[in-house]
């Protein structure tokens, strides 16, 4: 959609030209292929990714050409005929990597049953990138990959770097100095004796001595429905969203490199001078078996081998969505712009915030030693209060200049909100060490609070001991001279300790008088207040007592329910045995993600018979004299598709059947009990 389009004259609005990219790819009346997602390239502004559900993904130049694609990779994750499951090779999701190392230039996709791979490297023609970045992962490539002593390790990387130099001239010419180049711009080109290959799926990592697992944990349930890319400092998160309303949290254990498959050359499309104007291949599995990576393995047992980095869980969170319908929760994600920690969840119920309070790489670069903490979840917009729910159409995160973010979402009755989440700026918590004393408590601790009357005070008057006297003091007259001195001498003391002391004590009543009049009227406040609450209460207790006694009497009702309840036949039923829960749950898996792949792969297979036969039609009709050798070839090839997809049909077919059967013996068994 083009935004600047014309005024119209009648009432002055804005007219905006709209054009459809591959229009005769996904928008023909003949044709069943679906775009599952598009995204706009992170390094041009003229360049978007459709992952379609023909397990292709094209990347469109929209600045070039609108109907054909620049760049096609024909996705196989599993070998033909080797296929256990439709949902395997049905692809649900894909996602851009980030500013880090080779992510930048990778492609994660995401396919039904959960596993995820990765394209490496996928770069746009013309797109923009840091000359920082490209010279670290040229100087990576040199150091860990050259340098090694596995000659698999040293192939590979004279592989990328030979890439880099062809995508990136510069890097040839030795005159031109690195410092004064801020910007590298990508050149067309592709090897070629050697298409992408499609790493993965991408193993959990496992410690010594720990059984190795499938990708998939056994919390999640359904299908996978979405996928998120999203790099924190030194991490690189990738979440999974399942229909079952549960979010996958994985790190990348290690650092991604480009992999191609040798012997298997791209298809390119030249101009007159030889430059490349699309290209197209077909990315398949390595024939070697994917190891098992552990942590206390060494860096030149992973580095530069073309193994797929393996992945590090780091939690499951439980959205509890409600399940109304029986293909799950259509989940969506977004990332805070400003705080990459937060995660944003968009579902049928609201929307939800993730705040990631670990990240391992980057914990680990600061030095700190934290302990591993699950996200926590924060409801942040609900709409599922009512039956007449209105979910969201569209969700975006923004970030404003004042340092911000907000979100913005639009609901199916076309009503547009905006909230700012200044208010829910929660930082990473800080961790706080109960052992370790706080050096601000140890200094309020050092301040003592003032004290109304002085210690001093309180203590009484000093003591003072009495000088001793003659032993004839009693026959001494008080107006002679030694009677006099001695009483002079008892007045001193006195005046010295107990007058003194009375002036003291004079002065702090008389200064501490108002405060003590203010703590006063405080505390018979506080007592007025606490009164007033004893009011209140006294006048709620009634109430209380009623509802108490309610409670109580919806209490015995519901346990007379709940003894009829008891008291029906079908109440003594035994429980499934686990080999009967497992089934079930087998079954209930195969009806709701294998019969949908099944039956979205018959309907990808239609649609490239239907090109194809359109295709040969229109190549007759241009070209009346082809051989009838070509023809014959033609026709074997459309024989083949035709039983295929007739293979197919029947295999849908006889699946659709064995599952009725089985769920009418599980009824009948059901009711027998």
């Amino acid at each position: 959609m083009y935004l600047y389009g014309r005024t119209s004259d009648k009432d002055k609005a804005i007219v905006c030209r709209t054009v459809s990219v591959g229009s005769q790819i996904y928008f023909n009346e003949s044709n069943l292929i679906r775009a599952l997602q598009v995204a706009w390239h992170p390094y041009s502004d003229t360049h978007i990714g459709i992952l379609s559900s023909d397990s292709v993904f094209r990347i469109f130049n929209l600045s070039s050409d609108l109907l054909q694609p620049e760049q096609e990779f024909y996705l196989q994750p599993v070998e033909p005929g080797r296929s256990r499951r439709a949902a395997s090779i049905c692809p649900a999701d894909f996602s851009f990597g980030g500013d880090h190392l080779w992510d930048r230039f990778s492609v994660f996709v995401l396919f039904g049953d959960g596993s995820v791979y990765i394209l490496c490297p996928i770069v746009p023609f013309g797109s923009v990138h840091k000359w920082e970045s490209i010279l670290e992962i040229y100087s990576d490539a040199h150091t860990f990959g050259l340098k090694s002593a596995n000659q698999t390790a040293v192939s590979n990387s004279n592989l990328a770097i030979s890439w880099l130099e062809a995508t990136f001239p510069e890097f040839n010419n030795e005159a031109m100095d690195g410092e004064n180049l801020l910007a590298l711009k990508a050149r067309p080109y592709a090897l070629f004796d050697a298409s992408l290959c499609l790493q993965g799926p991408l193993q959990k990592v496992h410690h010594r001595g720990e059984a190795h697992t499938a990708v998939r944990g056994v919390e999640c349930e359904g299908h996978a429905v979405s996928f998120l890319y999203n790099v924190v400092s030194k991490d690189s998160i990738l979440v999974t969203a399942w229909s079952g309303g549960q979010l996958q949290i994985d790190a990348l254990a290690d650092e991604i490199q480009p992999v191609w498959t040798i012997g298997s050359p791209p298809r390119l499309h030249v101009d007159s001078h030889d430059h490349i104007l699309a290209l197209a291949m077909i990315c398949e599995l390595t024939s070697s078996e994917i190891p098992v990576v552990k942590l206390d393995q060494p860096i030149d047992h992973t580095v530069w081998l073309s193994h797929p980095p393996p992945l590090l869980r780091l939690a499951i969170v439980d959205l509890a969505l409600p399940r109304k319908t029986e293909s799950g929760s259509n989940i969506m994600m977004f990332v805070d712009p400003l705080m990459p920690e937060r995660i944003y969840s968009v579902h049928n119920g609201g929307v939800d915030s993730i705040l990631l309070h670990f990240l391992p790489f980057t914990s680990q670069s600061s030095g700190k030693e934290e302990t591993v903490r699950t996200p926590s979840v924060h409801p942040v917009l609900s709409t599922c209060q009512t039956d007449n729910s209105s979910p969201l159409c569209g969700f975006e995160a923004l970030s404003d200049s004042f340092g911000y973010s907000w979100i913005m979402g639009v609901t199916s009755m076309q009503e547009c909100f905006v909230l700012e989440m200044k208010t829910w700026n929660l930082l990473l918590p800080i961790h706080v060490d109960m052992e370790k004393k706080s050096p601000i408590s140890e200094e309020l601790k050092e301040e003592d609070t003032p004290d109304i009357i002085s210690k001093e005070l309180l203590s009484g008057p000093k003591v003072v001991l009495v000088p001793q006297a003659s032993p004839n003091l009693r026959s001494v007259a008080a107006d002679s001279i030694e009677g006099r001195s001695t009483l002079h001498q008892y007045f001193k003391l006195f005046h010295e300790n107990y007058v003194e002391y009375a002036h003291k004590v004079f002065f702090e009543l008389k200064h501490h008088g108002p405060q003590l009049k203010r703590i006063v009227d405080v505390q018979h406040a506080r007592l007025r207040e606490a009164q007033e609450k004893l009011l209140k209460v006294e006048e709620k207790q009634s109430g209380l007592e009623e509802r108490i006694n309610h409670a109580i009497q919806v209490h015995n009702l519901l346990e007379k329910r709940l003894e009829r309840l008891r008291n029906l036949p079908g109440a003594h039923k035994k429980p499934l045995s686990r080999a009967e829960r497992e089934f079930k749950s087998e079954l209930d898996h195969f009806t709701g993600v294998e019969l949908d792949a099944l039956q979205n792969s018959i309907d990808t297979l239609k649609a490239r018979l239907r090109r194809h036969t359109q295709s040969s039609k229109a190549n007759v009709l241009n070209q009346p004299r082809q051989l009838s050798g070509k023809n014959y070839v033609q026709d074997i090839q459309m024989s083949q598709l035709k039983s295929s997809l007739a293979k197919l049909s029947l295999v849908n077919s006889e699946n659709s059947k064995k599952v009725k059967l089985v769920e009418s013996a599980l009824k009948s068994r059901e009711s027998s009990r």
